[in-house]
């Protein structure tokens, strides 16, 4: 029962958060505000989180546990360019699910130097553990064979490439059809690598 009302107030704050920053930028809020916005003292903030930074850090750590948990989910004998793209899909789609809230998150994230700086660093995490789920579900040795990481990268860039359209068009191209057109031109090279090892 604690461990869950401790998650209720960390996703209210949150959630209070990531909308202040995204409404008003990163430098123009203060802790002071999303407490009060949350409902609580500065204090509860700074037992959840270290700073505002630390709740966008937060959110890009949900977004790539998706990513890996949608990819170890996909059925085994699935061409790689399809469990990929299903997998990223998972997090494009939350965005596509609270569209005008998630295009101000993912146009704060890309547009603040700090939190870009963030976001590719928490990639190079996903990019390691998509590496070695793709390793697994193929057989291979992580380390040693190239396959699993470019195929981690180049998933990861389609996705970058996705949401920096969807950011840079304010919302007006549709991330579905953008997840579409990019996973069809990396598809042949995914399943091409495997085939040809």
């Amino acid at each position: 029962m604690a461990q869950r009302k401790r998650q209720l107030v960390s996703n209210e704050l949150a959630e209070a958060a990531l909308q202040l920053l995204a409404l008003k930028g990163f430098d123009a809020v203060t802790i002071d505000e999303i407490a009060t916005t949350a409902g609580v003292s500065k204090r509860t903030f700074f037992r959840y989180f270290a700073s505002k930074e630390d709740v966008v850090v937060q959110f890009l750590a949900d977004m790539g546990t998706g990513i890996h948990a949608e990819l170890a989910a996909r059925p085994i004998e699935e061409r790689p360019s399809v469990a990929l793209r299903h997998a990223v899909w998972v997090s494009i789609a939350a965005c596509g699910d609270h569209s005008d809230r998630a295009l101000r998150v993912v146009q704060l994230i890309l547009r603040t130097p700090a939190l870009y700086a963030r976001f590719l660093e928490r990639q190079a995490q996903w990019r390691d553990d998509l590496t070695g789920e793709l390793a697994r579900r193929l057989g291979l040795d992580a380390h040693t064979d190239l396959y699993s990481q470019l195929a981690a990268g180049m998933a990861l860039t389609a996705f970058d490439a996705v949401l920096q359209r969807w950011s840079n068009s304010d919302g007006a191209e549709d991330p579905a059809e953008l997840t579409d057109r990019a996973f069809a031109v990396i598809a042949p090279a995914l399943d091409a690598v495997r085939n040809g090892r």
